[in-house]
């Protein structure tokens, strides 16, 4: 399912691309996503894009049955734990990204790891289209995940400071502008392909000017070293009333382990 050497490509990289191994789950999941979309959850956004559409929907596989099939039954969960090099693999959330033909505004480059709530070595980020997926697809910068500080997250519809207060963010990077030595990696997709990446691996999205929708559903996990972090705002997911306090696990009873031991 995973070889070594992609095991060691995303701990050097902070990202790989693993083909066909949610092959068997397409149907499910574009079921899943098309519930979704049909009924969106008190999360769901369509990001002020000034054209097409950019929907995205988060933290719905409990109500979605589809996504609780992926979570608990597809490889997902031995997959993240195997690419952690973690003894466990614990589900955080879901998320739906829908970029429809027409729509020329990208994905920022960020970092996930500042948005949430979790720190650790050990996390990974599945992102798995249901479309196949060329000039649209999520694009990285290697070896970010290792850099000694992290991005400065941004409110997506203005670029305003997620949060208030100062910190020691680094300016969100333009390897497009300013390269500056950065290398980005970008694959061609079909339905089924995967792309894991570490929440500190710096990534974006081309807009979606192919002609066809690009669907695409992400499963966030943590292993082993993953705890609790309190940050200086609401995060998001924002989780609230979670009681959790800085260097816990997160609770087993709202964030399940789905492979190994606690």
């Amino acid at each position: 399912m995973i070889t070594d050497k992609q095991i060691a490509d995303f701990q050097r990289d902070g990202v790989v691309k693993l083909n066909g191994v949610f092959a068997d789950w397409v149907e499910v999941m574009a079921a899943g996503v098309a519930r979704n979309l049909a009924k969106p959850g008190e999360y769901a956004s369509e990001n002020d894009v000034k054209q097409g559409r950019f929907f995205d929907d988060y933290c719905n596989w409990s109500r979605i049955p589809e996504f609780e099939r992926i979570v608990r039954e597809s490889p997902a969960a031995e997959l993240a734990a195997k690419i952690m090099q973690s003894y466990s693999a614990q589900f955080f959330h879901d998320h739906v990204l829908v970029k429809e033909s027409g729509t020329p505004t990208p994905t920022p480059w960020h970092q996930d790891g500042p948005y949430y709530f979790v720190e650790g070595e050990q996390t990974v980020s599945m992102w798995i289209p249901l479309d196949p997926v060329d000039k649209a697809s999520l694009r990285f910068i290697a070896g970010s995940h290792k850099w000694d500080r992290m991005v400065r997250p941004v409110s997506w519809a203005d670029d305003s400071d997620f949060y208030e207060g100062d910190h020691d963010w680094i300016p969100v990077p333009d390897p497009d502008a300013d390269p500056d030595g950065m290398t980005v990696l970008e694959w061609p997709m079909q339905p089924g392909d995967a792309v894991l990446f570490d929440y500190r691996t710096v990534h974006g999205a081309r807009g979606n000017m192919s002609g066809s929708t690009r669907r695409a559903l992400s499963l966030r996990w943590v292993g082993d070293d993953a705890r609790y972090v309190e940050r200086q705002g609401r995060t998001s997911p924002p989780f609230p009333g979670h009681g959790m306090v800085t260097g816990q696990r997160l609770r087993q009873d709202w964030f399940p382990v789905i492979w190994g031991q606690s």
